[in-house]
């Protein structure tokens, strides 16, 4: 057994408008479920994962551990994010604090799709056994074209090490004509982000190549009380460079073919929807096309797209954005996120929708003078007590059953109850039956934003 820990932060840039800052890829329902969900129920059977990520998405994880049944207490929060060095030193260094420096530990990415679990698993446990003997190991991605998106692994054919070769060097993402090179000598595979090894033995490497780093986890408490203060310290540098560059002999990689993508662009979706046997994509929508070739739709809208002479497009709509992008040129997105956020501010940041630890709301209409808005509150859970100075609300329960309490009074509430709120007034509401509580909500005043509430009482220690 190993213990697998998940790297899940990201800025969300790559695929917008559908992943944002503040609910990067990993939580978007690319696939019938998110992708953090899918890599933490594909990790759990190799023993109780982890997830590493920012402070920001500490509570959109939870949500997906408590789904799960995965502690929340397997949660690390960086205070910011520093590239994967000091992710995976810090892992290391938890692992000894909790007397587990011998265990093998495996680092991978929150946001890939696999498509063949079996040899996933089975280069996993080729890997593991190579780390038993000492080496760090990655998992090399077969690869099927000449990409230019990845960076590259070169195995020595030379020295074979159980199922695993040697390794020669790593190289980054290169231009085409390097990277036809590549794939023709048959000794390039693509650098997945997976990583195997004793922590013990990393945390060695770390000591001798990265010393700054090491040095400064090595002050680490196990209630990670001091987490906020050594991460000030930490330069932002890949495990790659700083560390796999310079292994050596010390390394391993395991060539294999597990029906991966890393879905990192629109391209990439498109061709995995096309061609992929790792699953059916959500969103799909009904396309009609003429003269349309070429062309895909992604959409978490319930539409009918009519596409008339779009060659090779593609096209992604939400509630707020629709991006529309030449096949081929996706990876430029991130160049109209900044022209699209000074025309909106935030849309590069929030959806419409908006996840809490009780449940959610989604915006249906944002007016100067009033604000609707959609709000589900699941079984068992309720809001903060909270009151605010600069609106007023009417709340009309469309779906469940739930008690709301308004200045200390309680009242229960079902379909087709309603309840106004005046300025002022504390208020909270909880969901008492079996399935959410669903509530139209109507602000009415001269504020409405999410900054205007005074919280009393909370179950989520936002007070």
């Amino acid at each position: 057994m190993l213990t697998p820990f998940v790297l899940s932060g990201g800025s969300g840039v790559r695929l917008w408008p559908l992943s944002r800052s503040a609910f990067p890829k990993q939580f978007c329902r690319l696939l019938d479920e998110s992708l953090l969900t899918k890599t933490l129920r594909r990790l759990r059977p190799l023993g109780e994962p982890w997830t590493v990520t920012t402070r920001e998405l500490g509570m959109l994880t939870e949500r997906v551990h408590r789904e799960l049944g995965i502690p929340v207490e397997n949660i690390v929060r960086e205070p910011i994010g520093r590239n994967t060095a000091p992710a995976i030193a810090l892992i290391c260094r938890l692992m000894q604090l909790r007397g587990e420096g011998r265990a093998i530990a495996g680092v991978f990415p929150a946001d890939h799709a696999i498509g063949r679990p079996d040899e996933f698993d089975r280069a996993v446990a080729s890997a593991e056994a190579c780390a038993r003997d000492g080496l760090v190991v990655t998992l090399g991605i077969r690869p099927d074209r000449p990409a230019t998106g990845f960076g590259y692994i070169e195995i020595d054919p030379d020295r074979t090490l159980r199922a695993a070769f040697g390794v020669r060097g790593f190289r980054e993402k290169p231009d085409l004509e390097t990277a036809t090179e590549f794939v023709a000598t048959g000794r390039f595979l693509w650098n997945a982000g997976i990583f195997i090894f004793e922590a013990d033995r990393m945390a060695s490497h770390f000591a001798t190549f990265l010393p700054e780093i090491w040095a400064t986890c090595a002050e680490l408490r196990l209630d990670l009380g001091n987490l906020e203060s050594l991460y000030a310290k930490m330069p932002s540098i890949s495990v790659d460079y700083g560390i796999m560059e310079k292994l050596g002999e010390a390394q391993a990689c395991v060539p294999c073919d597990l029906g991966w993508s890393d879905l990192g662009s629109w391209d990439d979706i498109a061709a995995f929807a096309e061609g992929s046997d790792v699953g059916a994509l959500a969103g799909s929508s009904q396309t009609v096309a003429v003269d349309s070739g070429g062309s895909f739709v992604f959409s978490s809208m319930k539409k009918v797209y009519a596409l008339v002479g779009a060659e090779d497009m593609i096209l992604v709509d939400t509630p707020d954005a629709l991006l529309a992008v030449k096949r081929g040129c996706s990876q430029r997105v991130r160049e109209v996120v900044d022209l699209a956020a000074q025309a909106k501010p935030g849309i590069e940041k929030q959806h419409p929708f908006e996840l809490r630890p009780w449940g959610g709301f989604t915006v249906l209409c944002d007016e100067t003078h009033y604000k609707s808005k959609h709000l589900f509150v699941e079984p068992g859970a309720q809001i903060s007590y909270q009151s605010h100075v600069r609106r007023a609300e009417h709340w009309i329960v469309v779906a469940g059953t739930g008690e709301v309490t308004l200045d200390g009074r309680a009242i229960a509430v079902g379909t087709g109850s309603s309840v106004f709120i005046p300025i002022g007034a504390k208020h909270r509401v909880r969901c008492t039956g079996p399935e959410n509580l669903e509530i139209i909500e109507v602000q009415t005043g001269s504020y409405f934003g999410e900054d205007d509430i005074t919280r009393y009482q909370d179950d989520y220690g936002r007070a």
